[in-house]
């Protein structure tokens, strides 16, 4: 029953994750106006063409009024949310540590849906999530990293759990700024934005040193083979096209967690 409530209430917030993607990279308020309208005719949805998923299906994916097409990204959006709800809810059960990861997985699914679709990474969404991720971070203790062994034995866990998390978003997105910054003095021109030193910072507030390390490896890994791919089949220009690297690190750090769960529970 939990799992089913947590799948539902996945699907209610990947709606709500849908307005953000849209409306965020375009400075429109998630608030006002509060009902969803389609970007096409601009007319208000009725509250039975805004059920997440269904509604897609039954429309067959068009708009009621003006039959233009909802994209795809709406109820993938949706399902994606409402399935990282559920397994949340199954690996951990109901605990802080559900709460944790399905933040965490809300942040991300928005970014990589952003990134991928505007080259956007919203400020609400990664430095929102970092001060997210620090907060969390007292109540839930972090795996022990390199700050562990630098901090006295008599501080309260609290305080190196917290320590943990700041370190981490610190050094890892200094590391991703640090190689923009020298790609753009050789190359003179920019390699990397600050969304996704910013998003570095959220990742490290929530996974810690481990999970920052995979995230930025296992993302570099898709960037190199799907990003690289894109470019040869579509016969972009390596040199000018701008790889959405925000979704390659969402889905690393995604994988980082799958990784970090089945080391630790799974023995």
């Amino acid at each position: 029953m939990e799992i089913i409530i947590a799948f539902l209430a996945g699907l209610l917030i990947g709606s709500f994750l849908n307005v953000c993607v849209y409306r965020l990279p375009l400075e429109i308020s998630v608030a006002q106006p509060a009902r969803s309208f389609c970007p096409g005719c601009e007319k208000t949805i009725a509250w039975y063409d805004n059920v997440p998923v269904l509604s897609f299906l039954l429309l067959r994916g068009r708009c009621r009024n003006c039959k233009a097409r909802i994209p795809l990204r709406y109820p993938v959006v949706e399902l994606a949310t409402g399935l990282a709800f559920a397994l949340c809810v199954a690996a951990f059960g109901v605990t802080l540590l559900t709460v944790k990861y399905a933040i965490l997985s809300a942040i991300l699914i928005t970014l990589i849906a952003t990134d991928f679709e505007e080259h956007f990474l919203p400020d609400e969404f990664t430095l929102g999530g970092t001060l997210i991720g620090l907060v969390l971070a007292v109540f839930i203790r972090m795996d022990p990293g390199i700050v562990n062994l630098l901090m006295p034995y008599s501080l309260s866990w609290r305080w190196v759990s917290l320590a943990e998390s700041a370190f981490s978003a610190a050094f890892f997105s200094g590391i991703v700024w640090f190689a923009g910054w020298l790609y753009e003095k050789v190359r003179h021109r920019e390699g990397m934005g600050l969304g996704d030193v910013k998003m570095l910072a959220m990742v490290g507030a929530f996974l810690g040193t481990t999970g920052s390390q995979l995230t930025l490896i296992i993302g570099g890994v898709f960037g190199v083979i799907l990003g690289g791919g894109y470019i040869l089949i579509a016969r972009e220009k390596a040199s000018e096209y701008e790889l959405p690297y925000g979704s390659f690190l969402g889905f690393g750090a995604f994988v980082a967690v799958g990784m970090w769960y089945f080391q630790q529970y799974r023995h």
